[in-house]
């Protein structure tokens, strides 16, 4: 069953129509029915609560009005690791960036500057 700070998907007649993050989830007095809060993600933002029996959250077909809905809780996918060359920068690789290879860092000559000392100077 989906639970509280799941992200679900709201399909509205079949077709996807707003995400929305599961806030709360509290037991209705009717057995396996509950009331559950849902922060619309879009904009505005929005808070709504529905009573659902527990097969609507576990993405049973519903109807509201007599309209189909269903509830489907989104998975993120897997991070990509990193090549081992981008791993050493600090860099990921994004969708079109092709393998290139790892350019050195040019090695630059520093000198630290005091604030006191300039200060000091005037």
């Amino acid at each position: 069953m989906a639970q509280e700070n799941d992200i679900v998907l709201i399909y509205f007649e079949g077709e996807p129509l707003v995400f929305a993050r599961i806030e709360d989830i509290e037991p209705d007095a009717k057995p396996d029915w509950y009331h559950v809060t849902l922060l619309m993600l879009q904009v505005p933002l929005q808070t709504v609560t529905w009573i659902l029996r527990d097969v609507y959250i576990n993405g049973g077909e519903f109807t509201m009005n007599g309209k189909r809905m269903r509830l489907e809780k989104v998975v993120a996918p897997a991070p990509k690791p990193l090549s081992p060359a981008r791993e050493d920068h600090g860099e990921q690789t994004g969708p079109g960036d092709s393998e290139k290879p790892a350019r050195e860092p040019e090695k630059k000559s520093s000198k630290v500057i005091s604030l006191s000392e300039l200060k000091k100077r005037k």
